[in-house]
């Protein structure tokens, strides 16, 4: 086997994702930086939530919010629900892991908050049961999938917003979900900082 040629076939092959999702998620993709920087300008705030790689990129995201993207400006109000190991055990414990979530934006969430769910399948359990509560605090939700959307792209509402990949890879997937939250922190940034566009 040629490694080399095996290895750098990721790079095409992210890059031909990236360029699909481009074409395909430009328009929700701008309207999530809107609805996020309305949020954000009224007091509301982001609640962010996954599993595995995409509880790092939920709390990549938050930490772009309530630190910085690239510029220095006010920090903005957001929570990564899937990083108090306290919370996450005692509720796991006590209840389950499905219910890791939903309880924590039926705690915090509120009218005019957001609930940013992702997930690559579409269909973990426990980011689905944040979405029902989300929902039923007239929460708007933006959701981060791959795979046709799953079980999450069948239960949003006209209100939300879906950022489903095209793709069947997990690994692209992530990638191209890392490149969609950074654009939404760009996006935030400039419309917060008056930037001519």
């Amino acid at each position: 086997m040629d490694l080399i040629a095996h290895l750098t076939t990721h790079f095409d092959d992210s890059a031909e994702t990236l360029k699909a999702s481009g074409r395909e998620l430009a328009e929700p993709l701008t309207a999530s930086v809107e609805l996020l920087f309305a949020t954000l300008a009224n007091n509301g705030k982001i609640l962010a939530c996954g599993n595995g790689g995409s509880a790092a990129d939920a709390q990549h995201f938050i930490a772009e919010l309530v630190g910085r993207f690239e510029r220095d400006r006010l920090p903005l109000a957001g929570i990564a629900l899937n990083t108090d190991t306290s919370i996450l055990t005692a509720v796991g414990n006590d209840y389950g892991f499905d219910v890791v979530f939903e309880r924590q934006v039926a705690a915090l969430g509120q009218t005019g908050d957001i609930l940013v769910a992702i997930s690559t399948s579409g269909n973990s359990a426990n980011v689905l049961r944040a979405i029902h509560v989300a929902h039923e605090r007239d929460m708007v939700v933006i959701a981060l999938t791959g795979k046709g959307g799953g079980e999450i792209g069948q239960a949003l509402s006209s209100n939300d917003i879906h950022l489903c990949v095209p793709s069947d890879r997990t690994m692209r997937i992530q990638e191209t979900h890392i490149v969609l939250l950074h654009a939404m922190c760009d996006g935030i940034d400039a419309l917060l900082l008056g930037d001519t566009l």
